[in-house]
């Protein structure tokens, strides 16, 4: 058996065993990482403001309530790289119970309910209500008896450049994604965060086209980052971009902002909280896009537009990324998650268009592996 397959084989386990665990790809590294532990090695903050005297794995939804919680999952094992994780032994951990609510099954969005609600949104922006939000559907692909590990390899493989992912913790379930946008990185010296919006899709000349709905969508997301660094003091910081960012399928503007670590060392999760959710997630004014995504969107997002990753963890510090690009795995079928950023300028058939492109990124990997079967 090839190393590789070993690895397969071991998240196969982990995930039939119900073990709580995460396992990821940082950006542009072939060297995955994992934490796993027991049920006493989950902790479900109340804030995310606590996350700031908390270390381990963040796993944290769109919206935190009683049925959704934010999920840390403290390192009792840490292991990098594939010699190391495959060494492990599944029955060195319990199986932990998920606690998770009996749902309905999934359906699709449908393509005349997802116009309806971006006409909608389209209209209170005309309205003054709020300048952007972001509109977003369910797309359900039936399960075969592909490998998990197999998915999660392949979906590295397609998206080498991006934060590619699988959790399995209580109260969440399980989760797979390949997300491409940073929310948040600090060793304790030196910070990142990033505006990331607009998307087209890839062109094989790397040559992009940005258009002014474009160009204002990701302005608006630039300018709340500028809001939320001031209100912590941050005078100065240094920005890079826009610049193009490619992914498998699509492309996207993004603007880094880089600034100093040690005046927010002790307040991570007090800026987290200020920064997230961002426009590019939820929209602006945030208050607004929010109550129009809670009565408008057909489905609870669950962990989808939430945030998770690495959380002060030994010499790799914090480096969260918003959960984009992602589906909960469930017994029969897959629930991928897409959405759009809706601006007066948007038209709705185009904005249904790039959501279906973006989904490519876990369908191309699905539909790969299913036709090995």
């Amino acid at each position: 058996m090839n190393s590789v397959t070993q690895f397969d084989c071991l998240i196969d386990d982990l995930i039939e065993k119900n073990a709580a665990f995460a396992c990821w790809f940082q950006p542009s590294s072939d060297s995955p990482q994992l934490i796993a532990g027991a049920e006493d090695d989950i902790i479900f903050p109340e804030s995310i403001q606590q996350l700031s005297r908390v270390r381990g794995f963040v796993f944290a939804p769109f919206k935190m309530s009683d049925n959704v919680p934010a999920i840390v999952l403290q390192p009792a094992i840490h292991l990098k790289g594939y010699s190391q994780i495959r060494a492990l032994d599944p029955d060195l951990l319990t199986s932990v119970p998920m606690h998770r609510e009996t749902k309905a099954p999934c359906l699709s969005t449908e393509f005349h309910d997802y116009l309806v609600c971006v006409n909608h949104a389209i209209e209170q922006i005309n309205a003054a209500k709020f300048s952007k939000v972001i509109v977003s559907r369910r797309i359900c692909k039936e399960r075969t008896n592909e490998s998990l590990g197999s998915l999660f390899l392949g979906l590295h493989d397609i998206n080498p450049g991006v934060f590619v992912f699988v959790v399995n913790l209580p109260r969440a379930g399980l989760w797979m994604g390949a997300t491409p946008e940073l929310l948040f990185r600090s060793d304790g010296r030196h910070a990142q965060t990033v505006s990331l919006a607009a998307t087209q899709p890839r062109r094989p000349d790397g040559q992009y086209c940005w258009f002014t709905k474009e160009i204002e969508e990701q302005a608006f997301v630039s300018r709340y980052t500028v809001d939320v660094l001031h209100r912590f003091g941050f005078s100065s910081y240094q920005t890079k971009g826009p610049q193009d960012l490619e992914t498998a399928t699509v492309a996207h503007l993004k603007t880094s902002f880089f600034f100093s670590g040690d005046h927010i060392e002790d307040r991570l999760g007090e800026f987290v909280e200020q920064l997230f959710p961002t426009p590019a997630v939820c929209g602006l004014p945030k208050a607004e896009a929010d109550q129009f995504i809670h009565t408008f969107e057909p489905h609870d997002r669950r962990y989808y537009t939430g945030f998770l990753g690495p959380w002060r963890l030994e010499q790799s510090g914090t480096d969260v990324y918003v959960n984009l690009r992602s589906m909960e795995v469930e017994d029969a079928q897959y629930v991928l998650y897409t959405g759009g950023g809706i601006t007066a300028r948007s038209n709705p058939e185009q904005e249904w268009e790039e959501t279906t492109q973006k989904s490519r990124t876990l369908l191309n990997a699905i539909e790969t592996l299913q036709e090995q079967e």
